[in-house]
């Protein structure tokens, strides 16, 4: 299986590492702590401590292999500003409705559309790459087709 390329700001880079350090040094020895003194405890069978920090343990070491799987294919955004078309990384402004937002296209690990910043895997995302200004677009959302007309790329 071919991985995909995973683009982050050097921003989003600098957190998962960051997140990746914290679950190695710090997460993975307090739950292995927490193991150890539930198995003092006694029988495991029905120890509750016990099955919860394993549990953890799991989900910690999943997410581990998850950050170090993404850090082997990362392409972090260049600076796209001047660009005649969207791209990742492109800050857009569009009107729909009489209503202008302005969103971010970000690689799928940043994206939080309550704060504008879009996944170039989203439906809306991929609608808007490669696009430039006055371009009307049309995006299908849960809701219907909804058009968009790029005012601005930075």
């Amino acid at each position: 299986m071919i991985a995909k390329t995973q683009y982050l700001s050097q921003e989003g880079l600098e957190r998962l590492k960051a997140e990746l350090s914290e679950l190695k040094t710090v997460r993975v020895r307090e739950t292995s702590d927490r193991i150890e003194a539930a198995k003092a405890l006694g029988d495991l069978k029905e120890n509750a401590e016990y099955h919860s920090a394993k549990d953890e343990m799991g989900f910690i070491q999943g997410r581990i292999h998850e950050i170090e799987e993404m850090l082997k294919n990362v392409s972090i955004i260049e600076d796209v500003g001047g660009s005649l078309t969207v791209k990742i990384g492109s800050t857009i402004e569009v009107e729909s409705r009489n209503v202008k937002k302005t969103y971010k296209i970000v690689g799928s690990e940043e994206a939080d559309p309550v704060k504008g910043l879009i996944s170039n895997e989203s439906p809306m995302g991929k609608t808007f790459l490669n696009h430039a200004k006055g371009d009307q677009i049309d995006v299908e959302t849960p809701g219907g087709i909804v058009s968009y007309t790029i005012l601005s790329i930075s």
